[in-house]
């Protein structure tokens, strides 16, 4: 279920509260802006279906905003501080009780200020969550890629721009690498276009298993809170 879609009266009060979170920024000449929020609100939902008659779980409406400067150069790209994301989570965390965090934004400044809040996280750059993963991510050069927009043409293939998508050719940016160099926007870590990775090969059917084993990993997760 969807908080925003309840009535008050409607509302359980034992759920476990999903947050998906994500960014507004570029994803390469054919992805929209809001690539992120819209895996993560995915997940979420995927997994919320699976446990209905198991576990209570409620979709919160999205936090489409993040930590984004290595996009800054384009536009479209909004970014807020870490104060504020750190905030903002915090305050719903009080509002709401049992709070899980679906984070598909990965700027380092952003997953390190959500491990901060101490809260359950889906954190997709530890280990043993990437390696259930595709080639393209756990190789680190996936922004706007084959694995991200994959994901987009399984949840909305309207917003992919299928002509522009096909025309790019593969890009290899090892970002972790670049990240460590001191390289902290996309042009220069070689993204001149904002994407990395191989987008022309995506498609919906692998978006279509990636969503699934990111919502088996949610399942888990909030079984673990639930318990």
């Amino acid at each position: 279920m969807n908080l925003g879609d309840l009535a008050y009266p409607d509302v359980p009060t034992d759920a476990v509260h999903l947050l998906p979170l994500g960014a507004t920024e570029p994803h390469g000449p054919h992805g929209p802006l809001s690539t992120d929020t819209i895996i993560s609100v995915g997940i979420c939902e995927r997994a919320a279906e699976r446990l209905e008659g198991e576990i209570p779980v409620l979709v919160l409406p999205a936090v489409a905003y993040g930590v984004t400067r290595y996009g800054s150069a384009f536009a479209g790209a909004v970014s807020i501080s870490e104060e504020t994301l750190r905030s903002l989570v915090g305050e719903i965390a009080e509002a709401v009780g049992a709070l899980v965090l679906v984070n598909s934004h990965f700027e380092p400044e952003q997953v390190e200020t959500l491990r901060s809040t101490g809260l359950p996280l889906l954190d997709l750059t530890r280990r043993r969550n990437a390696e259930r993963l595709t080639e393209e991510f756990r190789a680190g050069s996936c922004h706007a890629g084959r694995y991200e927009t994959s994901l987009v043409l399984a949840e909305r293939p309207e917003l992919v721009h299928a002509d522009r998508m096909t025309a790019l050719e593969e890009r290899r940016v090892d970002m972790p690498a670049a990240i460590r160099a001191g390289r902290t926007d996309f042009v220069a870590m070689g993204m001149e276009q904002a994407y990395c990775g191989a987008p022309g090969e995506a498609s919906a059917e692998e978006g279509s298993e990636t969503f699934e084993t990111l919502a088996t990993m949610l399942v888990e997760l909030i079984r673990e809170v639930a318990a």
